[in-house]
């Protein structure tokens, strides 16, 4: 297979006419075509050669290039049946792996004692089912107010809880009446008026006490004022 020629114009023409006819026409590539010469493919096209010299479209193993007439030459007969494909260089060989030597230290085994675990038994016990309680909420302490009489003195007092928001102190006898008033309790009012015509009456003697005091004062003063 002469691979130094290229294609005549007869032999373009004919490659043409195979094209139209739906063959793909054998190939092989000359010494101008580099390093593939002597290799076959197959025409897949032909372009416009006015436009460039590179119009023969071949397929060479996966790729479609162009090239000249003068890169091709007409196959012959039984050559190229099956496209070839570019070589690959072969990979150097890997070099030799040296194993290197493992040193074994044998020593005797020594059967370790067993030591039996005493068996426990175990019951699984049904979870207990604690009770769930209303938790209520916490209203606030209760509010407690003291009226109080005691030594003649009529005192008031207020606490929250154990908190004491207010001492006990001393109200006139008129304002616990009428603070026992708002109670509407007849025992608590019938003893609150018991002791307040009490403390009236013992005012009453003191009072008629003070003025017989005044008036022996007054009679004194009288004489001295007569003896001079």
């Amino acid at each position: 297979m002469d691979a130094g020629q290229g294609l005549s114009t007869d032999e373009v023409q004919s490659i043409r006419e195979a094209l139209a006819a739906g063959r793909k026409p054998r190939v092989v590539f000359t010494a101008s075509a580099g390093q593939i010469a002597g290799q076959v493919g197959q025409v897949v096209e032909l372009t416009d050669p006015e436009v460039s010299d590179e119009f023969v479209v071949v397929r060479f193993g996966r790729d479609e290039l162009p090239f000249s007439p003068a890169d091709l030459a007409v196959a012959p007969k039984g050559a190229g049946r099956r496209v070839a494909e570019p070589k690959a260089e072969p990979e150097p060989p890997a070099p030799p792996v040296v194993a290197e030597p493992e040193f074994v230290l044998d020593t005797p085994r020594v059967p370790a004692q067993r030591q039996e675990e005493p068996k426990v038994e175990q019951t699984e016990k049904p979870p207990a089912r604690r009770a769930v309680k209303a938790v209520k909420p916490k209203g606030p302490a209760g509010l407690t107010v003291t009226l109080a009489y005691a030594d003649g003195e009529w005192t008031v007092a207020a606490q929250q809880g154990s908190k004491a928001l207010a001492k006990p102190y001393v109200v006139k006898p008129a304002e616990a009446l009428k603070m026992v008033a708002l109670v509407d309790v007849p025992g608590v009012q019938e003893a609150v008026e018991q002791i307040l015509g009490t403390e009236r009456a013992e005012a009453e003697q003191q009072a008629e006490k003070l003025r017989a005091e005044l008036a022996e004062i007054e009679a004194r003063l009288a004489e001295l004022r007569e003896a001079r």
